[in-house]
């Protein structure tokens, strides 16, 4: 029955092209004003793009109606296992190349990259400082991390339009527990 995810276009060009190589299926939620560049690339891997105001609340109830609709599995973005695990891939590789870093400091959207970064980075490097970064205007993860639960972003004004979304119930505790700040 295929996947079904909302992205502004990273998860969602990898996803749609995974589906691809599996001849299922891809139903991908983006915001109506994602990046030309991001929509393109989706669609040339064979994702079938359902566009929706850029908000979370807009992204997360489209993709749940498409789900319904469709019976598709939901992959999502950043708050899911698997997807935490294959982005701390790239720690990995990083600590491969460059064995005595100290800090690594990465970019928080929903917390899917700065998850898995920080899981990877501290299981092979003990004392390794993680530091999370996000736009001032999209504040919202350094807002959940002072407050102690999650909050919601809402109306975030950034050009970054990977990091539009909030930290997610898996993400947030893997944060607190491994990211400095």
């Amino acid at each position: 029955r295929g996947v079904v995810t909302h992205s502004s276009g990273n998860h969602a060009a990898a996803l749609a092209l995974a589906a691809k190589m599996r001849g299922i299926p891809a139903y991908i939620v983006m915001p109506s004003n994602a990046p030309s560049v991001k929509k393109e690339a989706v669609a040339g891997y064979g994702g079938q793009i359902t566009f929706c105001e850029p908000t979370l609340a807009a992204r997360e109830s489209t993709m749940e109606g498409i789900r319904q609709k469709t019976g598709a599995t939901v992959v999502h973005p950043y708050n899911n296992e698997k997807v935490i695990a294959g982005q701390g891939t790239a720690a990995m590789e990083l600590l491969e190349d460059i064995p005595d870093l100290d800090v690594i400091i990465v970019p928080v959207g929903g917390g899917g990259l700065l998850s898995g970064t920080s899981i990877a980075a501290v299981g092979i490097k003990k004392g390794i400082r993680i530091i999370a970064g996000e736009p001032e205007m999209a504040d919202d993860a350094f807002r959940t991390m002072q407050a102690g639960k999650i909050i919601p972003s809402e109306n975030p004004k950034t050009i970054a339009d990977g990091l539009l979304t909030s930290l997610g119930d898996l993400t947030f505790p893997i944060i607190q527990k491994n990211v400095e700040q």
